[in-house]
């Protein structure tokens, strides 16, 4: 990583765009598209061969020097900003308000002395079967962005900013209405502590229109993230039997992406998984620990319900990342059998097969890596015999043994991080303050249970548990009980009766007053507070957002967009703003904090953007 960087100015305050310390390690140290070899080879083929940046096969390289469209300033908007965002990059709040900030958001200004924009090739199986070249078709990278206070290195790319060479058929744009999708749950991830890409803003086109399922506005969504690398990264150099492209892939991931074998040794060891890196070679390591950070965001996704909808190995991040956002949702009502991908016909991306299928993917990347980490002598991977022929005949028995024994082994170790992830994150959600060995099988299977036999809310269970007097006095009756849990699910779920009340405390509130009180944890409020802490009030659900799509798109809202931007920035907030103060914001608060509407259960989206 590179930490050589002076700023021109700093502080928590941020800098301008123009000061931010921009590089671009991606191009500088990985060999690009030898048809446009540099910035100036793809400055002259914009007249003089255009075809070079227009959809095509790329045979060789990791990317292709390309810009983005340019755009007529009055005719474009920025919608919305992410204060969030712009202090994680190291900006300052009113550089919105900038010129160069305006013109950047939409293309209109490269920093082209200091990085050119680049588009990455990555390929990918989607579906489980191979689609081939994939790569950046609608995002444009433009230059990696250092914070000046953090230290952090981010790759800031233009989503729907025009054609590159990997746009195959499509015409490298994006669509309103996935782009105020992706834009609020990047965003709303982050503020779950789940690891995600970021969105920087959201700008429309008031004169041009793309057309999908139907004809809809135009958009870009700056967007940024650590490392922009996939899977699909790796998966396209194995096929196509690219083994120094593979090498140098694999070696750039581990200097640039992860700071090296000591620093992913080192983080290894903050996590306490330190005793499994000791004694690797370096592309083992850098293997276990992309299924580390897989395994624990995909734990961190099943706490809090979250659904990508489209695992596909181009849409998985080598670092842990949440990545491209297409039919993804919360869970609603509980049901593990849930997919929010309509296309998904055998439940692939379903809530309950999500660890599944992502354990798949990491196997892919296993497969492409296996002859760097599981060669007998690491000296040959160097030799013009390897990289011209692979694993000599005689070898290759034994070769695929020691593969699939570590494929094995880390399968073994993704099932040990997710497991404790996932305990973890439920316990925390549950208001425990410790994890027992115990616990998944317990009071967490008790809990998901209850939540599927009685059809409740997923998201508004944990946050009205939080409100249950356990302890004490004031602990509640069973009326109570059906009011905190089934308000808004009649029809959905059981009706609030007595009966089924009696039912939810005889089955899972005695479970779990007794496992707080083995813990010492009887102190209804402080358990309150706790709970409250990590269990939002507001939920980024599909029904929201298709009514903040129908009220922007439609109506010319331009105020609902900043609102919810602030709830999902806020998540946990009991309340954000005050009847007296704005009873317009009072009232959709409410609304969108409250049970989902019967039309608004259960909504599923298609991968159209």
């Amino acid at each position: 990583m590179d930490s050589s960087i002076t700023p021109k100015e700093g502080g928590l305050g941020g800098v301008s765009l123009e000061d931010l310390p921009k590089s671009h390690s991606f191009t500088s140290k990985l060999p690009g598209d030898p048809e446009v070899p540099t910035p100036e080879s793809s400055r002259m083929a914009t007249t003089e061969n255009p075809k070079l940046l227009l959809p095509r096969m790329v045979r060789d390289g990791l990317f292709v020097y390309v810009k983005p469209d340019v755009h007529d300033m009055a005719k474009t908007e920025i919608l919305a900003v992410s204060p969030a965002a712009m202090r994680d990059l190291g900006l300052k709040l009113a550089e919105k308000e900038s010129e160069e900030f305006k013109k950047f958001v939409v293309g209109n200004r490269v920093f082209e002395e200091e990085s050119y924009p680049w588009a990455a090739l990555y390929g990918g199986w989607q579906f489980g079967d191979w689609a081939g070249q994939l790569g950046d078709g609608r995002a444009i990278s433009m230059f990696e962005g250092t914070n000046p206070s953090t230290r952090v290195r981010y790759e800031v790319q233009l989503k729907g900013a025009g054609r590159t060479p990997f746009s195959r058929f499509a015409d490298g744009r994006a669509v309103l209405r996935s782009s105020i999708r992706e834009f609020l749950v990047s965003e709303a991830l982050n503020a779950l502590s789940i690891p995600t890409t970021r969105a920087l803003s959201l700008s429309y086109f008031t004169n041009e229109k793309v057309l999908r399922e139907r004809i809809e506005p135009r958009a870009i969504v700056v967007r940024m993230a650590e490392s922009w690398l996939r899977i699909g990264s790796f998966d396209i150099h194995r096929r196509r039997q690219q083994r120094n492209l593979l090498i140098t892939l694999a070696d750039y991931c581990i200097e640039e992406v992860f700071g090296g074998i000591e620093m992913i040794v080192d983080e290894a060891k903050k996590n306490g998984y330190g005793d499994a890196y000791e004694g690797l070679d370096r592309y083992r390591i850098l293997y276990k620990e992309i299924v580390r950070r897989t395994a624990e965001t995909t734990a961190l996704w099943q706490v809090y319900g979250f659904m990508n909808g489209v695992l596909n190995t181009d849409n998985v991040s080598v670092y842990g990342l949440s990545l491209d956002f297409g039919p993804f949702s919360f869970m609603d009502t509980y049901d593990p059998s849930f997919t929010p991908n309509h296309d998904d016909h055998f439940l692939r991306y379903s809530y309950r097969n999500t660890p599944t299928i992502m354990w798949w993917n990491l196997v892919r990347l296993g497969e492409d890596l296996a002859e760097l980490y599981a060669v007998d002598d690491p000296a040959f991977l160097a030799s013009e015999e390897y990289l011209s022929s692979g694993i000599p005949e005689s070898k290759f028995e034994d070769f695929v043994g020691r593969a699939e024994k570590i494929i094995e082994e880390e399968g073994e170790f993704y099932k040990s991080v997710f497991g404790k992830h996932y305990a973890a994150g439920f316990a925390r959600r549950l208001g425990l303050t410790q994890t027992k060995d115990t616990d998944r099988e317990g009071i967490i299977e008790s809990a998901l249970e209850l939540m599927k036999v009685h059809k409740l809310d997923f998201q508004h269970f944990f946050r009205r548990l939080g409100g249950v007097s356990v302890f004490g006095k004031d602990a509640i009756d069973v009326e109570g009980i059906a009011t905190v849990f089934l308000t808004g699910q009649r029809g959905i779920g059981v009706p609030s009766t007595e009966e089924s009340a009696n039912s939810i405390y005889e089955w899972f509130i005695d479970v779990y007053s007794a496992r707080l009180e083995e813990e010492g944890s009887t102190n209804d409020e402080a358990r309150k507070i706790r709970m409250n802490n990590v269990n939002p009030k507001f939920v980024l659900r599909n029904w929201i957002l298709d009514e903040v799509i129908e009220r922007v798109e439609k109506l010319g809202d331009r105020k609902v967009l900043d609102h919810v931007l602030h709830l999902a920035l806020h998540p946990f907030e009991e309340k954000w703003t005050a009847e007296e103060e704005s009873a317009e914001r009072y009232k959709d608060e409410q609304r969108f904090s409250g049970d989902v509407p019967m039309e608004g259960q259960g909504i599923m989206c298609s991968c159209s953007s």
